[in-house]
């Protein structure tokens, strides 16, 4: 058996990312697939290949075609994906079952989470999950909550956190929008555009239109103007509809971004004081219905490429 500290592996991302471009022979309906751009996926089938040494996908006219050495590795690179998933999930665990109740942060839930469920319920159908959108503090004392995922500064003590990923924030538009009769090529083209603004931003950690736009250097554009909203999910489908210019955090515009019906604006990005973190209790982190939910979150954002951090501590989040 190989000695596991000599092991040198490729990443997980770049693994999942030919493996379901495989599957799909389309590096556009793989990014659909695991929530990223097409570009994303490229590029790290790209570090996989380089990695490797060999080519596994021939580019032909705008086709996919699996080499032979790639035709060859897709079932055992699938199998250990199904065999990593078994192990992640615990779906062996008899004790694996039973109803879950999860508070999640409102735009986390709608923009990230909720579209991802369906491959936990997959794996788990054994566990009833009860999503409660609040921005509102969690209390674990008052009703059966078991996990919470919140948007804050991990200031709770006596309570256990992971973080989910950290956040940059940058500009986004509807495509329509962006080619319209005012087309944004550059930072100061975004005068005759409405700006849309996450209301609780300044409070909450949030990069604003007055710093974003200080940053890139913009100039004589009326930053304050423009509606305001109370959770970035209304701001992105307020964009998304043409209305105006969002400053998205990265993570919940993402799907939006893949589809299509979103477009980022500028390579500029600014990062939030704040971050998502997983907050459980003591009492309930080694449960093992927690223990499969929150390793299916972390996974779910080691593939999408957002950059879990795996690190617990006595702090926990601040919801938001």
């Amino acid at each position: 058996m190989a000695d596991s500290r000599n092991r040198r592996l490729p990443s997980l991302n770049s693994l999942r990312a030919f493996e379901a471009s495989a599957r799909h022979l389309s590096f556009t309906k793989a990014a659909q697939e695991l929530h990223v751009t097409a570009a994303a996926v490229s590029q790290q089938v790209k570090v996989l290949e380089e990695f490797l040494g060999v080519v596994l996908f021939n580019r032909v006219r705008g086709r996919l075609i699996l080499t032979d050495r790639g035709r060859e590795s897709v079932p055992r690179v699938t199998e250990a994906f199904d065999k990593l998933a078994d192990v992640i999930l615990g779906l062996k665990s008899d004790e694996c079952k039973g109803v879950l109740t999860v508070i999640v942060a409102p735009s986390l839930a709608a923009k990230w989470l909720v579209p991802r469920l369906n491959r936990f319920q997959k794996a788990c159908p054994d566990i009833d999950l009860r999503i409660v959108g609040t921005a509102d503090v969690v209390d674990f004392h008052k009703g059966s909550i078991d996990i919470a995922i919140c948007y804050g500064n991990r200031s709770y003590t006596g309570l256990l956190t992971q973080t989910l990923f950290p956040i940059q924030v940058f500009p986004v538009c509807s495509p329509k929008l962006l080619h319209g009769d005012y087309p944004i090529r550059s930072v100061n083209e975004l005068r005759p555009h409405t700006l849309l603004h996450f209301l609780p931003a300044e409070y909450e950690g949030c990069p604003t239109w007055k710093s974003w736009l200080a940053a890139a250097g913009a100039e004589g554009i009326e930053w304050w103007r423009g509606p305001q909203f109370s959770q970035s999910s209304l701001m992105l489908d307020a964009a998304i509809a043409g209305h105006g210019v969002a400053l998205a955090k990265e993570p919940l515009a993402r799907i939006d971004l893949s589809a299509g019906s979103l477009v980022r604006l500028f390579e500029l990005s600014l990062p939030t004081e704040f971050s998502y973190n997983i907050v459980t209790t003591r009492e309930s982190a080694n449960a093992p219905k927690v223990r499969s939910f929150v390793d299916w979150v972390m996974f779910e954002a080691a593939i999408a490429g957002d950059r879990p951090v795996h690190k617990r501590s006595s702090l926990a989040a601040v919801t938001a």
